[in-house]
């Protein structure tokens, strides 16, 4: 029998057929010819390079490998999309740094056991792959990293960090909410810059530079009231979310400096929320109260819907400050032709993300918040 033969007749038993018993006849298949295994690994490749023309990246590929399936298949999918790299063609920073975040990225190989138990394991993972659907394409802009080129990273977003850190190291909820408002209004200052920028760059406020979107995960549990406090940090950064609940992301457009204040700014509320959660909940504890997926949940809820409210409010007010600042030193004559047009230029940028939001998202629906029921936890959150 020829290998190609192999790996034909197990993928007709395994892949087509859910049954555990057709699983278990097709890695026995596969376990008595270890020529086949060459053979095997290439098809596992074209499974990937299939993924990406259905707009599936690597972190997507990931996510749902671990959502659907166990630590193993993790391993072998993040190998896989390492073997066809090399293949690929080239897709921008924003790609080379998911597939330097890929576990097992240090090039160990996955750990083998039983020659049967490796090809159940990679028949698993096949049969998620080939039933994989389609995802809207990202390729018009790769979102955070994906139009900075090798240009290093400005002197704002390194502030923006430092005050983020910060705020996640204090124990201190005053202290770590000044330092999150301080980080939003510096991210609205550098959002103002980087349009004005563009603006000049093409020479006419109403031709900016394309919008960009990014997929960033939005893990259980609890993942409705994430999702919204995702929602609210793109709505502060002149940006829109669309949450994808069964493959565990939302979808952000809008424009490259803005996406990746997103990404900074959802990343550290999220650490911020949960350490603050935590405590929250020892003294609700502490109090003889157990209703603690409620509490966790409504907690959540209500720490989105705040911090979205504040964070509007410091990046509203910082633009202002700068159209304020342009429109009077254009009046004075002591600006360039970017400052004064800085109202155009925002409210052509703001055109644009509509516009990619509904040609990429068609047809959208709204949820309702779900659990957001315990008056402590929301009380907390709040708080």
């Amino acid at each position: 029998m020829s290998t190609p033969r192999t790996v034909d007749r197990a993928f007709e038993t395994a892949l087509y057929d859910t049954a555990d018993d057709a699983l278990d006849t097709a890695a026995s298949l596969l376990a008595a010819d270890p020529a086949a295994d060459a053979e095997l690994a290439r098809r596992g490749r074209e499974f990937v390079a299939t993924a990406w023309r259905r707009g599936w990246q690597p972190a997507d590929l990931v996510r749902i490998v671990r959502r659907e399936l166990d630590d193993v298949h993790v391993r072998l999918v993040a190998a896989l999309i390492l073997a066809q790299a090399p293949d690929d063609r080239a897709r921008g920073p924003r790609w080379a740094a998911q597939l330097d975040d890929l576990p097992g990225g240090d090039g160990a190989a996955p750990p083998r056991t039983d020659r049967f138990s490796h090809a159940t394991a990679v028949l698993e993972l096949y049969r998620l792959l080939l039933r994989l659907p389609g995802l809207e394409p990202l390729e018009a802009g790769e979102g955070p990293r994906g139009g900075r080129g090798n240009r290093p990273e400005s002197r704002a977003l390194a502030r923006i960090r430092a005050l983020l850190a910060k705020a996640e190291a204090t124990g201190y909820p005053e202290e770590a909410e000044a330092l999150s408002a301080k980080a939003q209004e510096l991210m609205a200052r550098h959002s103002v810059d980087e349009a004005l920028l563009a603006a000049q760059a093409h020479g006419h406020a109403s031709s900016p530079d394309t919008p960009g979107a990014c997929r960033i995960g939005v893990e259980p549990p609890y993942e409705q009231a994430k999702a919204v406090l995702l929602d609210a940090v793109a709505d502060a950064n002149h940006c829109g979310a669309v949450w994808n609940e069964p493959f565990g992301f939302s979808t952000v457009v809008g424009f490259e400096a803005d996406l990746e204040a997103v990404e900074l700014l959802y990343t550290s509320l999220l650490v911020q929320a949960e350490a603050a959660m935590t405590k929250a909940e020892a003294g609700q504890r502490a109090g003889g109260r157990k209703r603690t997926k409620t509490f966790r949940q409504s907690f959540l809820a209500a720490y989105a819907h705040r911090a979205g409210t504040r964070l509007r409010a410091a990046a509203q007010a910082a633009t202002r400050a700068a159209t304020e600042a342009a429109t009077e030193a254009a009046t004075t004559g002591a600006s360039g032709p970017a400052d004064a047009d800085l109202l155009p230029v925002l409210a052509s940028r703001e055109a644009a993300v509509t516009d990619r939001m509904e040609r990429m998202f068609p047809q959208t629906t709204t949820t309702r918040l779900r659990g957001a029921a315990d008056a402590a936890g929301w009380t907390e959150g709040t708080r």
